[in-house]
């Protein structure tokens, strides 16, 4: 069937648009699906180091892998990125975006942390937001080893990842846990209920693999009313008291009007909340085509933003949670 968003894409994404695989997702295909990666370059920036930890999943669950970037020279107590990966909820591992994530390490001087969760559908929701949600107490539990402010920690992810993150933003607040300074939500996967308009999801990711990704995360069919609301950050009604937001996306991409939802309910809820949606952008185009000059302008975008709340603790410009004596208080 011809394309009805081909004109729409930008010109310098056509070639990769065009030639990216497509996915045909089930139970059956999904282990040679993952032996395939997401993407071939897993080499570091200059100058960014990589190490390996093996730390305590969630209570009767397993250890977890997770990867430390951390750059030559690094000021001591330096900010962080907890940065999760994406992949559908059923795909990816942390070294996937390794080498995109030392890129941010190294722009916003930043120790960034990859975690790793359990994939679906062998492991249905919460146990993936548990999982991160126990590398994040780990992390902050061992900032002063690492190197890290814990009061200048940020959370983010991609697609699924931006949507584990929006969910380990919503989990920390009701378990008033380590606090947050930022969330960085890039084409974040927000909702089980597929918004979208006709001219969206064509490239990369289509509603059929969305629809097998929230399947196998929630263990039911996606969309109905018995999904249950805390497990599809666009179903949580109270957006009130979380961390400031940065959001963008591609408006090709499925998820847009997802992200416009979720953008505007952020900010009616009192979260200071930057949204950028890119046109002619599809489905992670920043990971795949990274010489773009879209991807360019988004990258730009996202260090400035990240550096931006980095800093901010610096001149007192205080987020939500943070008390004037400089002690980052857990969200209630």
């Amino acid at each position: 069937m011809p394309s009805i968003s081909r004109h729409l894409l930008d010109p310098e994404l056509l070639v990769t648009a065009e030639s990216f695989p497509p996915q045909k997702l089930s139970d059956d295909t999904i282990e040679a699906a993952r032996a395939i990666p997401l993407t071939a370059d897993i080499a570091l920036a200059a100058g960014v180091a990589l190490m390996e930890r093996i730390v305590p999943g969630p209570a009767g669950a397993p250890d977890r892998q997770l990867l430390v970037l951390t750059p030559d020279k690094l000021a001591e107590n330096a900010p962080c990125l907890f940065f999760i990966h994406g992949g559908g909820y059923v795909l990816g591992s942390p070294q996937s975006v390794q080498s995109w994530a030392s890129s941010i390490a190294r722009a916003c001087q930043c120790v960034v942390i990859l975690p790793s969760y359990r994939l679906a559908p062998e492991a249905r929701w919460p146990a993936p937001v548990e999982d991160l949600y126990a590398q994040l107490c780990w992390t902050h539990a061992n900032a002063r080893t690492l190197g890290i402010d814990t009061a200048r920690i940020a959370i983010g992810g991609a697609s699924a990842g931006g949507g584990h993150a929006a969910r380990l933003a919503l989990h920390a607040r009701s378990k008033a846990g380590p606090a947050i300074l930022f969330q960085l939500l890039l084409s974040p996967m927000l909702d089980d209920r597929h918004p979208d308009n006709r001219y969206a999801g064509e490239y990369v990711w289509t509603r059929e693999c969305d629809r097998y990704g929230w399947d196998s995360l929630l263990g039911q069919k996606s969309g109905t009313a018995a999904v249950p609301a805390e497990a599809v950050p666009n179903r949580v009604q109270d957006l009130a008291n979380l961390p400031p937001a940065y959001i963008s996306i591609g408006d090709l991409d499925l998820f847009t009007e997802a992200c416009l939802d979720y953008a505007r309910r952020l900010m009616s809820g009192g979260v200071s909340t930057e949204l950028h949606v890119l046109p002619g952008g599809f489905h992670g185009f920043e990971y795949f085509a990274p010489d773009a000059g879209i991807s360019k302008t988004a990258l730009t975008d996202i260090t400035r933003a990240l550096s931006a709340a980095f800093t901010r603790w610096r001149h007192n410009l205080l987020p939500s949670g943070v008390t004037e004596a400089g002690d980052m208080q857990p969200h209630a």
